[in-house]
Parts: structure tokens; C-alpha cells; sequence
């Protein structure tokens, strides 16, 4: 399945270095399982936005690894992709940017006629074929439609989707400068915060994080003098802080590190999907 990785780290720029394909330890499985592309966006203490994505295996790209090994950034969302919804190409790799946020997702919508159909004229704000794009570009019309309150573009968004349109799974990262939120429904597919504590859980431990299936790797010496808040689709560490998302939960992160959880749908969707074949195996969660 896809991978999902996000960290905030308040005011302040740290250095990290992101593998989103981790080569040194399981370069061949993370070759089947995860190479349709790769994003990393950051947004800076000034608010500026870096992206670098490319639709093929991050282990392969020159460009990801200069840009994982140089960038320092307050936040960070970065995602592989392992496709069932339109074809490898840069155009269809996640993340996903429109109005200053950028978008990841993992799972799957369906009725992709009817997302276009409620596009309307808006659906020039997709320039590829994955429902995840229309996916955000419904969640921006919503931002729009809400006066630019993000909570609640993406309640009336992820209320709307769960009643009306058929689907696998929401969830997601959006960031922006000084924000980041995330979002799990409904139970599928996993997804993890993390609030670390300078030092992590021994007090002088700079971050040094790999996924147990190898997919997401993040190291920041900052990790051992300054907090961070973590969101991942796995527990990425030995930590015994790492909390489950729970299902239809909201969490945003603030540009102080301040957190907000909630419970923004507590019904499962009316039109749950069934997946089989390519799809199926995107959303297998690997152990």
C-alpha cells in the first residue's frame, strides 16, 4: 500500500533526510512493492513551498536524494505510491499542491464520473487521472466555499464522501505553512502520531526513524534537542508514545506544535468499496 509520512516541527527549520525507499535494507521488496512514484514537500519557517516528486522509485532519483539530504524545512509530507488509479506518470504522483496546500492520500475513491460531475468547471484543478487529485480538488472548492477555514472544508468534504460516493479509504495528509493535518477513515489503513518530546523516549536520542517494512526513513539531529509532532502509516521507532489515528478522526498540528483531535465522522461509510485486483493489493497493509 501506499505510504504516508508527515512531521512538524514548529517555528523552527530542522535538517532531515528522507528514504522513502529505504535501499540499504530492502531495496528489492520496496522495488515490488512501492516504486510508482515518489513526493516530497516541505514548507519552510517563511512559508515557502519545495517539491520534488518524480513517478518512479526514490532510490533511483538523484534529484530526491539532494533534496531529502539538503532541505531544511518546519514541515514535512512526503508519500510513495503504489498505483491503482491512473497510469505511472509525474502528473498522477502524490503530493499534490493547489491555493499553497499539498495534498497525499491513501486509499481509494470510487465513482470517479460523479466527482467530475461535482467538479464541474472546477475540474480544471486536476491535471491527472487518480481520484486522490479530485479528491483534493473537492476539498479545495470546499476550503474556497468556507471562506479558507481548512477544518471545515475538510468536514464537509469527508462527510459528504462518506454519504454519498462509494469508497475504500480516506485517509490523508494537507499541509501548509505552519500546518499540518491529518485524517484516517474508516479503519482500513493505519495511521500514526507521534508527539516526540525532545530526545525522544530517552531523552538524548536525536531522530533517527525507519519503518519496520523499511518504506520511510527520516533522520534529523534537531530530533535530540527540539520537539516534533510525527504522523506516519506505521510506528516508526521504538517510542511507546506512538498513538493510533482512530477512525473519522481530524488531527491538526499548528504552527506552535499545538494539537487538536476530533472526531469528525463516527459512522462508517453508506457506500463501502470492494476492492479486487490491482486496487486490492494497493491497499494491503505489509507486516
Amino acid at each position: 500500500m501506499c505510504r504516508l509520512f508527515g512531521l512538524h516541527a514548529g517555528a523552527q527549520d530542522v535538517g532531515a533526510t528522507f528514504w522513502l525507499l529505504d535501499a540499504p535494507v530492502s531495496i528489492a521488496e520496496l522495488s515490488h512493492r512501492n516504486a510508482d512514484g515518489y513526493g516530497l514537500a516541505t514548507f519552510d519557517r517563511e512559508g515557502e513551498l519545495g517539491l520534488v516528486r518524480a513517478p518512479i522509485r526514490a532510490a533511483d532519483d538523484e534529484a530526491f536524494a539532494a533534496a531529502a539530504r539538503d532541505t531544511h524545512a518546519a514541515v514535512f509530507l512526503a508519500h510513495v505510491r503504489y498505483a491503482d488509479t491512473g497510469e505511472v506518470s509525474e502528473a498522477n504522483t502524490h503530493p499534490f499542491s493547489i491555493d499553497g496546500r499539498v495534498f497525499a492520500h491513501n486509499g481509494v475513491v470510487s465513482d470517479l464520473e460523479q466527482l467530475d460531475r461535482r467538479l464541474g468547471a472546477d475540474r480544471g484543478l486536476v491535471g491527472g487521472q487518480t481520484d486522490s487529485e479530485r479528491f483534493f480538488a473537492l476539498l479545495t472548492i470546499a476550503i474556497r466555499e468556507h471562506k479558507g477555514d481548512v477544518r471545515a472544508g475538510i468536514i464537509a468534504t469527508t462527510q459528504m464522501l462518506a454519504r454519498e460516493i462509494t469508497l475504500y479509504s480516506l485517509n490523508f495528509l494537507l499541509a501548509a505553512a505552519g500546518h499540518l493535518w491529518a485524517f484516517r477513515y474508516p479503519e482500513h489503513n493505519e495511521l500514526y502520531l507521534l508527539t516526540r518530546a525532545p530526545g525522544g523516549p530517552r531523552g538524548n536520542q536525536p531522530l533517527d526513524e525507519h519503518s519496520s517494512h523499511g518504506t520511510i526513513r527520516m533522520r534529523a539531529r534537531e530530533g535530540a534537542r527540539r520537539p516534533m509532532t510525527i504522523v506516519a502509516s506505521e510506528p516508526m521507532d521504538e517510542d511507546l508514545g506512538w498513538q493510533e489515528i482512530a477512525s473519522g478522526e481530524l488531527v491538526h498540528i499548528g504552527p506552535d506544535l499545538e494539537l487538536h483531535r476530533e472526531i469528525i465522522i463516527d459512522e462508517p461509510p453508506r457506500k463501502p468499496l470492494s476492492l479486487t485486483g490491482r486496487a486490492a493489493d494497493s491497499q494491503v497493509q505489509e507486516r
